[in-house]
């Protein structure tokens, strides 16, 4: 399935940019950076419940939001691109 992942990580405190980190680590190693804070990945249903557990482990539930969002079809179909055109297809490696 394709998802959807954004994150705002309070890194006002010394923790917090350790933890922004961590996040940007966990969300690279499911999917690919299409922001700052947002993360496109193809997950079975497995390993989105493995980096939701890891999300979990890492975020100060207090101050930290992470969205996630699913696509019952392909992320192509569901996006609408405006302005610079940075595409890629998801899954496939970047070649810049």
């Amino acid at each position: 399935m394709d998802v959807l992942v954004t994150y705002d990580i309070a890194n006002t405190e010394t923790t917090g940019a350790s933890r922004l980190r961590r996040i940007a680590d966990v969300c690279e190693k499911y999917g690919q950076r299409a922001q700052f804070s947002v993360f496109e990945c193809r997950l079975s249903r497995t390993r989105l419940a493995r980096m939701v557990g890891e999300i979990r482990d890492t975020i100060d539930h207090d101050v930290d939001s992470v969205l996630i969002y699913r696509f019952p079809g392909g992320m192509e179909q569901a996006t609408l691109r405006l302005g610079r055109d940075d595409s890629h297809t998801l899954g496939k490696p970047w070649l810049l």
